[in-house]
């Protein structure tokens, strides 16, 4: 039996006048302690100190060993509210409660589904805090979360674009088909001639591509109108989202984007179309004059990468 007390006393715990070396303390326990005996010190302190440094340090050292008895620890941690006059206490404990969200994710265990979903929905919650949540219910994988999740992408009121983009990226984790209409719903939109929504469209490609496309022409039509996006990223991944599809009408798209006026995006439709049709492409690119040079010095190159092995 562990004496929590004598421990204690051992790191200096409660003594917060040199936290480096308290820190060290208990880094210093893994000579001293087995793993289960190390899961219980940790937990004991995470339940304890009420200093942030420590507390981080902690949840690090914890993390290793990933025991079913630290995650409800690390629940109670990422519950907690803590409001002080002292902002830069307050920002730690936002990073503690972050780092128990990312923590807890590495558990896959859908008991946390309900705790992160709380901080999720919870728009007087620091946005960090909801981001990691997001992130996590992504990781975990569990469809309860789908419903809300998918709020979270069609929530057009929420401050945080961010937001919306880690719910988007979490949807295509997880990988359940309910998230296809909202996620195409965000392309069908204007909202990508602002810049700061470009990103979102990005994310929304790519969970698209993971929630592996069937050939509706409605997804068809969303990432085709992609390719004429302002934004250089969002027509590389809509060119990757099209070519993981299975429309027929996908090659036809993808070949417009051999003439786009950016060398990456002709560069990533060269390639998709390769893989889609095979080497014929490449020979088409290097003879016919309608293609910039530097296109045909690409299809050169994968000749010589790919076809002379």
């Amino acid at each position: 039996m562990l004496d929590f007390d004598a421990i204690a006393k051992k790191c200096n715990l409660f003594d917060e006048t040199d936290v480096e070396t308290i820190i060290s303390n208990i880094v210093a326990f893994d000579e001293e302690y087995s793993k289960e005996d190390l899961v219980e010190i940790y937990n004991y302190i995470l339940s304890v100190s009420k200093n942030p440094d420590i507390l981080m340090q902690v949840i690090r050292l914890a993390d290793r060993f990933r025991f079913k008895a630290t995650l409800s620890v690390l629940i109670d941690l990422l519950l907690m509210k803590t409001e002080s006059d002292n902002v830069t206490l307050n920002e730690k404990y936002v990073s503690i409660r972050s780092m128990c969200a990312k923590a807890i994710a590495n558990y896959k265990d859908t008991d946390a589904v309900t705790p992160l979903l709380y901080c999720l929905n919870n728009k007087d919650e620091h946005y960090r805090v909801r981001l990691a949540c997001a992130d996590a219910l992504g990781k975990i994988g569990d469809k309860y979360a789908v419903a809300p999740l998918i709020e979270v992408v069609k929530d057009e009121d929420e401050k945080s674009v961010y937001l919306r983009e880690s719910a988007a990226s979490a949807l295509g984790l997880i990988g359940d088909m309910r998230a296809i209409d909202p996620l195409v719903s965000i392309l069908e939109t204007k909202q990508g001639l602002i810049d700061k929504f470009t990103f979102l469209k990005e994310r929304v490609i790519e969970a698209l591509v993971k929630l592996k496309l069937d050939d509706s022409d409605r997804v068809f039509q969303a990432l085709k109108s992609s390719l004429n996006d302002e934004s250089t990223q969002v027509r590389i991944n809509a060119i990757e989202a099209l070519m993981e599809s299975n429309h027929p009408k996908a090659c036809d798209a993808i070949r417009a984007c051999l003439d786009d006026s950016d060398e990456e995006v002709r560069k990533n439709a060269l390639i998709a179309l390769y893989n889609m049709q095979g080497r014929d492409i490449l020979d088409e690119v290097i003879s016919l004059p309608i293609y910039v040079d530097s296109l045909k010095q690409e299809a050169k190159d994968m000749i010589e990468e790919y076809e002379n092995d």
